[in-house]
């Protein structure tokens, strides 16, 4: 299995990265204390609160979690952490599902999205300081019936990662990438 390469110039536009063995991938989330603590409680989301009908959004890349929920100190509604163990196949299941969000290349047009239960974003990927980097990672908008699957069939197990988040952020705050850059998962090439 391939490591991620050190140079951004190496490494392609569009990759998927992540925390993965041989049954599972680990993709994050952010939520509210009363989810998560619901969540972590059943081993899988629960509704109420967790709210099946609504997209939800999976992310493999824990910094581009962090940027996107702020290290968990953006708002009381992304204030907790989860890294989610899926199954591989419910994963891959999600890709073979889905469409781009975005047209990609000049005069392409998106496939209509009602057609499909998976939505498919590339963004910029997030450094230490959560700037964005030349390349970008995916992340995966499930549908109600994508949502109805990842919580009843797909979810192997769910970790608070809150406050591995809150010492990364920490030890960024006071200039120390190295050990900062230690503490990150290692994610590697899907």
């Amino acid at each position: 299995m391939q490591e991620v390469p050190q140079s951004a110039s190496a490494i392609p536009l569009r990759q998927i990265r992540a925390v993965f063995d041989d049954a599972t991938i680990r993709v994050y989330q952010a939520y509210s204390n009363v989810i998560a603590d619901a969540a972590l409680a059943a081993g899988t989301f629960v509704s109420p609160p967790f709210k099946m009908e609504r997209m939800t959004w999976i992310k493999p890349s824990f910094l581009w979690m962090m940027y996107r929920a702020g290290w968990g100190f953006k708002d009381e509604g992304q204030q907790r952490i989860l890294a989610i163990d899926i199954s591989r196949e419910g994963f891959e299941w999600a890709l073979a599902n889905g469409c781009l969000t975005h047209a990609e290349g000049e005069g392409g047009a998106a496939p209509p999205k009602d057609r499909f239960p998976v939505r498919i974003q590339w963004d910029p990927e997030r450094d230490l300081h959560l700037d964005k980097l030349p390349y970008r990672s995916i992340q995966i908008g499930l549908g109600k019936e994508a949502v109805n699957l990842y919580v009843t069939q797909w979810i192997r197990g769910i970790t608070d990662v809150t406050p591995l988040a809150h010492e990364i952020h920490a030890l960024v705050e006071a200039g120390k990438l190295d050990e900062a850059s230690v503490r990150l998962p290692v994610e590697r090439v899907y």
